[in-house]
């Protein structure tokens, strides 16, 4: 779970103290901190990716490791290819791809592993209530069949897309 403190704890069932697994180190930029994680998805091999909203990026912390690895990058919030703004909700697949809801763009992005840049799959089209658009998207998931469920906040919904 994340908190205020730009960290990320880790626990197990029946733990009453949690074991810092990413950040920890204060609020900050540096690539062993956060300023406000906001979601985590942690994958097969325990690492565990975070969404750190107010640097705009998606921040991956191999078990273990001391600093994290930035790969959703971003240079400041904006809305070109290569950047973020206030990324929430994040999956990623076993090919490690990225996929983020990039809040305050109203869309949502893949990067492939090692990507530059990523590309929006949904959304993008501005602000609003039409079909192929969001108004704060948060959070997504994945169903067996690689449909996408995305949360519209501030619409008040839940959208499905087929994605190829």
């Amino acid at each position: 779970m994340g908190d205020t403190k730009g960290q990320v704890v880790a626990g197990n069932r029946g733990d009453k103290n949690g074991t810092i697994v990413a950040g920890g180190n204060g609020p900050g930029a540096d690539v062993n901190q956060f300023k406000w994680p906001t979601y985590i998805f942690v994958d097969q091999e325990q690492s565990v990716y975070v969404s750190d909203s107010d640097n705009h990026r998606v921040m991956k912390w191999n078990k273990g490791a001391t600093e994290g690895i930035g790969v959703a990058r971003s240079q400041g919030h904006g809305n070109a290819l290569t950047q973020l703004w206030n990324p929430n909700g994040l999956f990623v697949n076993t090919l490690g791809t990225l996929y983020v809801a990039d809040s305050e763009n109203n869309r949502v992005m893949r990067w492939p592993e090692g990507a530059k840049q990523g590309t929006v799959i949904v959304g993008g089209n501005g602000w609003g209530r039409g079909a192929n658009q969001f108004t704060n998207p948060i959070d997504m998931s994945f169903d067996r069949q690689g449909n996408l469920y995305v949360v519209d906040r501030r619409n008040d919904r839940v959208q499905r897309f087929s994605i190829e």
